[in-house]
């Protein structure tokens, strides 16, 4: 089979690979479609600790297929399913598995990051992971692509349900890229009456309005506070969502938001770059919330799935490109450009 393997900072390899082989309470998926994501270009451009030459990974953690082996101890599935991957699994019996927060136990596993992931024809999901549910049926209607979408989608729904979004609601979405995008559209599912979008890009903005013409564009830096308040009624936001790694828009995202408003830290900074300098007196005399989110649960993932099947969110607009494996680099340079949304990896 193809497999898309990092083997260090800058260096990926399309390779020939034999098609992994299952243990009993494993299952083997043909994967159909994946998706690129900031995760995947910081890998590419950073190189990832442990990952070498010696130790490749195959890299990918937005995917979807279908199900093509089961292993013997394994129940609930069967080949030819259509499945959703989750990529977060964990130990399972610790007080954070049990919690259902298995994304955040410290024995957690990833595809795609500390395993093998979904950048090739067919990828093992480990035991670990099949017991924990983490393969999702495919609801009839949704494609492998919008099924593929549902991993950073959930992400988005993680952050909506730990800060909260209501309806009359105006929120800030800082930073226009697919993440951002999603996040507008969360709002606007949960009734937010104003959603504003910033982006340095006028082009990534113009891309966000143009799905949803309820989005209106903000810009950036120095004229994002006069564009906020000449478009919300003189009103500051009730919620900033900070959707871009930058610490200036951290910084930036206290004096946006009114009085008992919120901050949501979504987008999390490069290590050494992760101290920022804030005013806590806009977070005492505004009384305001401050939360940031990481992954997401599987509940959430398979919440988001459902979303989709029911046409309550749309994610077919943000799929801006489609090529196969052999382009993945150009897909990840892409990304890392800001040209278009998301490039999806047909298989």
């Amino acid at each position: 089979m193809k497999a898309v393997t990092l083997l260090g900072k800058e260096h990926i390899e399309i390779r020939e690979t034999n098609i992994p082989t299952i243990g009993p309470g494993e299952v083997l998926v043909r994967v159909k479609s994946a998706f690129v994501c900031g995760t995947d270009v910081r890998f590419y451009t950073n190189g990832k600790d442990g990952i070498d030459a010696n130790n490749p990974r195959i890299i990918g953690h937005e995917f979807a297929g279908i199900i093509e082996e089961v292993g013997s101890r394994v129940h609930g599935y069967k080949k030819g399913d259509r499945v959703a991957v989750a990529p977060n699994y964990g130990c399972g019996i610790c007080d954070i598995c049990i919690s259902g927060n298995n994304q955040m136990c410290r024995s957690s596993e990833a595809l795609g990051v500390s395993v093998d992931g979904g950048f090739a024809e067919f990828t093992r999901i480990p035991e670990a992971a099949v017991t924990q549910g983490n393969l999702a049926p495919i609801p009839e209607g949704v494609s492998f692509s919008e099924a593929a979408l549902v991993e950073p989608l959930s992400c988005v729904y993680n952050a909506y349900e730990k800060i909260g979004i209501y309806p009359g609601d105006s929120v800030v979405v800082i930073g226009s890229g697919p993440i951002g995008i999603m996040h507008c559209l969360v709002a606007l599912m949960a009734g937010a009456t104003k959603v504003f979008i910033s982006d340095i890009s006028e082009e990534r903005m113009h891309l966000a309005t143009a799905i949803d013409p309820r989005i209106e564009s903000l810009r950036a830096g120095e004229h994002l506070m006069h564009d906020l308040l000449e478009k919300n009624r003189g009103k500051l936001a009730d919620l900033v969502i900070t959707a871009a790694s930058v610490a200036a828009i951290q910084e930036q995202a206290f004096s946006l938001v009114g009085l008992n408003g919120r901050v949501m830290f979504f987008g999390g900074l490069p290590a050494g770059k992760s101290v920022v300098k804030l005013d806590t007196n806009e977070i005492h005399y505004k009384q305001l919330l401050v939360a940031g989110t990481t992954r997401q649960s599987l509940y959430q993932y398979r919440k988001c799935l459902d979303l989709i099947a029911a046409g309550t969110l749309n994610v077919k607009p943000l799929i801006t490109a489609e090529s196969s494996v052999d382009e993945v680099v150009t897909a990840i340079l892409e990304a890392q450009s800001g040209i278009g949304l998301k490039r999806v990896i047909v298989f």
